[in-house]
C-alpha cells in the first residue's frame, strides 16, 4: 500500500535530516521533489499545486517549534497537510434516527461493489446493528447469487426478486421491517462504462428508497480514472461518501490522495485484502502516517483485539510462564497473526520500520507449511517434541508434504522460542535495578 509513494517519501526526507540547517533553497528544493513524488504517485495535479502551495507557506510563516529541527517541522507539515488532503477527519456512515438506515452502493462493473456490500454487512453486523443485504443487479444474475454466497458467509439475510430494480428497491424496506433490520445495503447494478442508461437508473432507485447513505464504490488501483467516475457519479446522484477498493494493491496512491480534495466526499472505508473482514473505516491520520512510514499503531492494536481471544491469550500467557509452551500454542499464535492479515501489512504498521523490511516480499505460503507439518503430528508430539526421532520426523514430513529438512528447521526454532519464554516467565517479578 503507497509503497512507491512511501518510499520516494524515505529518501526525501532522510536527505532533508542529513543537512541541519534549512536554507529557503533546501526547503524549495525538497517541495520541489515532493511535488514530483506526489505526480509520480499519480495524483491530481491540482491537488499537487494546492499541497506543495499550502506545506510552503506553513514552512516559510511559521515558528520552529523549540523541541523539532527545521527539518522535523517541514516533516510535521507535510503530515499535517497530508492528513488534511485524505480528509481530515475519519468519517463515516450517517445513521437514521428512524430505523432502517439506507446505504446504496453505487459503481462500475468490476469495482468490487458487490464483495463491499458483503463486507460491509459484516463490519456493520460486528458493530452491534443487523443489516440486511439487497440485491438489485438484476442484469447479471451471477451477481445476486454472488450476494447470496456473501450473505451466508457473513450470516446476514439476503433480499432480491426477479422483477425490476425500483420493485426490489420498495421491497427490500418492506422485508427490513419484517424482519427487525436496522440497516440496508443496497447493491445497485452497475456498467463497464459510465453511461446515460446507468445513471438514469440509479436515480430512480435513490429516489425510490431516500438512502441516508449513497456510497460509490471506486477501484483504488485505476489511479485518476477513479477519481475521474467519481466526479460523473456525484454530479449525476450526489454521493456522501467513497469505498475504496484494492487500497492493499496501490502502490502509487493517487485516487486516495486526490478523491477528496476534486469531489468533495470523504474516503469511508478503504478495502485492504479479499477476506470478508478486510474493509477498514478510512482513517486520514492513520493512512498519512503509513505514507510517511510512521507506522500504524492504532489499526495494529484493532486487528490484534479483533484476532485475540482474551481468554484464550490469559491461558497462554500462564503457561508461558511456567515454560508449559507448546507447539499446539504455536500453531494458536500463528492462526491468530494471520488473521490480522497479510504478513506484508502487518509489518508496515509497526512504526520505524525501514523500508527494506516494509517492501521485503513475506512467504505467506511458509505458514501454511509449518501448519501443516504440526498438524501431521500426534497430540504427544505436539505436548513434547522431544519424542520426535528420525523414524517420526520422516511420517510427519510425508504427512505434511514436506521434507525433513523443514520438520528439524520448525522444531529447532520451536526450541528456541520455547527456551526465550521460559527466560521471559523466569524474570517475571525481578526488581530491576533502578526499582
Amino acid at each position: 500500500m503507497f509503497d512507491t509513494l512511501s518510499d520516494q517519501f524515505d529518501g526525501i526526507f532522510k536527505k532533508l535530516r542529513s543537512r541541519g540547517r534549512l536554507t529557503e533553497a533546501d526547503l524549495d528544493e525538497t517541495l520541489r521533489e515532493v511535488r514530483l513524488a506526489l505526480l509520480e504517485a499519480d495524483v491530481n495535479f491540482k491537488v499537487v499545486k494546492g499541497f506543495v502551495a499550502r506545506v510552503k507557506e506553513r514552512a516559510v510563516g511559521a515558528d520552529v517549534a523549540k523541541s523539532l529541527s527545521p527539518a522535523q517541522q517541514v516533516i510535521k507539515i507535510v503530515h499535517e497537510e497530508l492528513v488534511a488532503t485524505l480528509g481530515g477527519v475519519t468519517g463515516k456512515i450517517t445513521m437514521s434516527s428512524k430505523p432502517p438506515t439506507i446505504v446504496m452502493l453505487a459503481g462500475l462493473q468490476g469495482s468490487g461493489k458487490t464483495t463491499a456490500a458483503g463486507k460491509l454487512a459484516q463490519l456493520l453486523k460486528g458493530q452491534g446493528l443487523q443489516p440486511l443485504l439487497v440485491g438489485a443487479v438484476l442484469q447479471r444474475p451471477a451477481a445476486v447469487q454472488q450476494l447470496r454466497v456473501l450473505g451466508e458467509k457473513v450470516g446476514v439475510p439476503v433480499y432480491s426478486e426477479p422483477t425490476d430494480p425500483l420493485s426490489v428497491a420498495k421491497g427490500a424496506l418492506e422485508e427490513a421491517a419484517r424482519l427487525g433490520r436496522n440497516v440496508v445495503i443496497v447493491d445497485t447494478a452497475g456498467r463497464l462504462q459510465v453511461d446515460a442508461e446507468l445513471m438514469g437508473e440509479l436515480a430512480r432507485v435513490r429516489d425510490a428508497l431516500q438512502p441516508h447513505n449513497t456510497l460509490l464504490v471506486v477501484d483504488a488501483m485505476t489511479g485518476q480514472e477513479a477519481v475521474n467516475v467519481a466526479q460523473e457519479f456525484h454530479q449525476a446522484v450526489e454521493l456522501d461518501g467513497i469505498i475504496l477498493t484494492k487500497l492493499d494493491g496501490d502502490a502509487r496512491g493517487g485516487a486516495a490522495l486526490s478523491i477528496k480534495d476534486v469531489v468533495g466526499r470523504p474516503i469511508l472505508f478503504a478495502g485492504v485484502g479479499e477476506k470478508l473482514g478486510d474493509l477498514e473505516p478510512f482513517h486520514p491520520d492513520r493512512m498519512a502516517g503509513r505514507i510517511l512510514g510512521m507506522g500504524d499503531v492504532l489499526t495494529l492494536i484493532e486487528k490484534a483485539e479483533g484476532a485475540f481471544d482474551a481468554d484464550q491469550a490469559i491461558e497462554a500467557e500462564a503457561r508461558m510462564r511456567k515454560g508449559q509452551f507448546t507447539l499446539d500454542d504455536f500453531l494458536d499464535q500463528m492462526q491468530v497473526v494471520r488473521k490480522m492479515g497479510p504478513l506484508k501489512s502487518v509489518v508496515a504498521m509497526l512504526p520505524g520500520m525501514p523500508k527494506e523490511l516494509r517492501n521485503a516480499d513475506v512467504d505467506e505460503g511458509q505458514l501454511g507449511r509449518v501448519e501443516a507439518i504440526i498438524r501431521s503430528m500426534t497430540a504427544q508430539e505436539r505436548r513434547d517434541p522431544s519424542v520426535i526421532n528420525g523414524s517420526r520426523r520422516v511420517r510427519i514430513a510425508k504427512g505434511s508434504g514436506t521434507t525433513t529438512q523443514d520438520v528439524n528447521s520448525l522444531l529447532k526454532q520451536f526450541k528456541m522460542v520455547q527456551q526465550m519464554m521460559r527466560s521471559t516467565g523466569n524474570q517475571k517479578g525481578r526488581r530491576t535495578p533502578w526499582q
